[in-house]
Parts: C-alpha cells; structure tokens; sequence
C-alpha cells in the first residue's frame, strides 16, 4: 500500500514526473506544442485511470485481509456469561415479607447503630433487669481507648424499629421490620455475631392471642406447605406476656420425627407473644384501650429449612461455589 501511494505522488503528484513534462512545455518549439500538450494529456488521463483501478485492487485487499482477521467463527465456544441471582437470605428475607404484606403488613426499617432507650428500656428491659443478660449486646464506646459505660450500641433485635414506630404512629399499627441485628457470640456453625431479622407488631382494639396464632399458621402454610401445622410452647421475652416459641411440623418427615427434627417432629422457628403493656404505656400508648401482639424470626434459620444449610457461616462468606447453586431461586 505504501509503495502504491509513493509511485502516485512520483507520477501525478505536484512534483511528479507529468505534471513536470507539462511546466516543460513552453519550452519546447511553438509549432510543436499542440501535439506535444495532447500527447502528455492523453498520459496524464491514462495514469489517472490506471492508479484507480490499482487504488480500488489496494482497498479491496485491505478489506479482505481485515475480513480474515476479524471475521466470526462459529465454530467456535462461546463466551461464558456469570448469570447474578439474589443472596439466599435476601429471597427468603423478601418471600417472608410478601407473605405479610398479603395480610396488609407496612414494612418499616430503622438505624442499625441504637441507643438505650429505644433497644432496651421502652421494651420494658431497664438496665438492671436480668433480661439483659439474653442478649450479649455490641456497645460502643463514648471515647476511643476509655472504657465508659454507653448508651449507643449495635442493635441486637429489630424490635428497637417497632419501638420508632409506636412513638411515632397513632393505632392501628400493623408494621413488619426486617433488618441486620448485632450480637456478641462466638462464631460458629450454628451462631454468628450478626443475623437478620423480620419481626411484626399489631396494635389495635381488641386483639387477641386467636388473633396471633391465625396470623403465624397462615404464615407458615405459605412459607412451608399446606400441611404444615404448628405448636405454640409457653416461653419468656421481657417485652411479650403472655409469651411463646412456635414450632412447625418437620417437612422432612412429615413430623414422624428424623435426625433433622431430633425425633420430635417439630422444629423451632420464631418466638412472638401479646406486646406488654408496659411497652405500650412507655412508647404513648392506652393499654387499657389499645393490646397487640409481636412476633419475630431469624432469616437464616428460615433459609435453613428451605435449603438445609447446615452452616451458618456460609451466609457470609461469599464463596461462589455455595452462592452459585442458588442461580435458580
């Protein structure tokens, strides 16, 4: 392509060799100048026409050769595209909250950094009260490098969203709060120093712990199966009286009971409980007019029955070859 161009420029160029025959023409003899100007014409015309050709061979080629190297082969493997899916605690997380907010449920969400009050005391936990000792709570200190007694901690429950909500909203209150909670635990298969949450709180006239149970079977019908049944065990939370643990019948054995269930049949999913009315009163709200009842559970322990995951842990440590295997939910 180079040497086409520089035998151009060496012929029609403006210092080329025909363009030079016709500046020498007025010194050639008068008589003979008309012939001579038709003779260097008619070249001038044919190197033209002779370059153009040559011009449209060089594109040509050059269109060729860039064709052979930038040309498809179908034959081929393709390029493999990583196809993202949601975290398995966020499908589970969002299925929970459809469920709910199908039964007309607003979905509320709070600061993860607390104080006091808001975590603790206004669900009826002051600071002196043993219940405290339920929950190895993230405290953070006033000062780096003083250790200080402080009201800012890192929330251990999303309860501390239900108490924003009632300081804040005249009844009815019908709120689900999902969120990260915080605790101080050793790091195992079976624990870890941060979870998620989903808790709900209703708040009305006349409701009632019937009012409560309908609402967790309905719960768990649709998150586990038509057949699931539950139980409801008598426990103790500081802000729920009275207050119970439900279990679900073990899917895996039909609830005849297996390694999965210990025997039993059941298996644990959520504490919940008619709310105190001491909450009540410490967040401006009538418990002689007004009752309710709350409810809470673990994402990770939900996901764990949906997907027999065995280790905690694996929620976070983002390992690609656990998380590819959920692709498809």
């Amino acid at each position: 392509n180079k040497l086409f161009y520089e035998a151009q420029k060496e012929f029609l160029g403006k210092s080329g060799k025909i363009t030079a025959l016709l500046r020498e023409l007025g010194k050639a003899p008068k008589e003979d100048r008309p012939t001579l100007g038709k003779l260097i014409n008619e070249l001038k015309v044919w190197a033209e026409n002779q370059f153009a050709l040559k011009e449209k061979e060089v594109n040509q080629a050059e269109l060729l050769a860039r064709y052979e190297n930038e040309k498809l082969d179908i034959t081929m493997p393709s390029e493999t595209k990583e196809v993202g899916s949601l975290h398995p605690i966020t499908h589970i997380k969002n299925e929970i909250i459809g469920i709910f907010e199908g039964l007309g449920f607003e979905v509320f969400e709070g600061p993860e950094i607390e104080d006091d009050f808001h975590n603790f005391s206004a669900l009826n936990v002051p600071k002196d009260h043993p219940a405290r000792d339920m929950q190895d709570t993230f405290f953070i200190e006033k000062e780096i490098g003083v250790q200080k007694p402080s009201d800012i901690l890192l929330r251990s429950h999303t309860s501390s969203v239900q108490t924003r909500v009632m300081l804040n909203q005249e009844p009815p209150i019908r709120v689900l709060c999902p969120g990260r909670v915080y605790r101080n635990e050793a790091i195992s298969a079976r624990a870890h120093c941060f979870f998620h949450q989903v808790e709900g709180l209703y708040i009305d006239k006349n409701v009632s712990f019937a009012d409560l149970k309908e609402v967790l079977l309905y719960f768990a019908k649709e998150m586990f199966g038509p057949e699931t049944q539950i139980r409801l065990r008598p426990s103790y939370f500081p802000f729920t009286e009275p207050s119970a643990e439900m279990d679900i019948s073990c899917d895996l054995c039909g609830g005849k009971g297996c390694s999965f269930c210990k025997g039993t049949g059941w298996v644990e999913i959520l504490g919940c409980g008619m709310v105190d009315p001491n909450v009540l009163e410490s967040c401006g709200i009538n418990s002689k007019v007004y009752t309710g009842y709350a409810f809470g559970l673990g994402v990770e322990r939900i996901t764990n029955l949906k997907y027999r995951v065995k280790d905690l842990r694996l929620f976070s440590e983002n390992d690609v070859r656990f998380l590819q295997q959920f692709e498809g939910c």
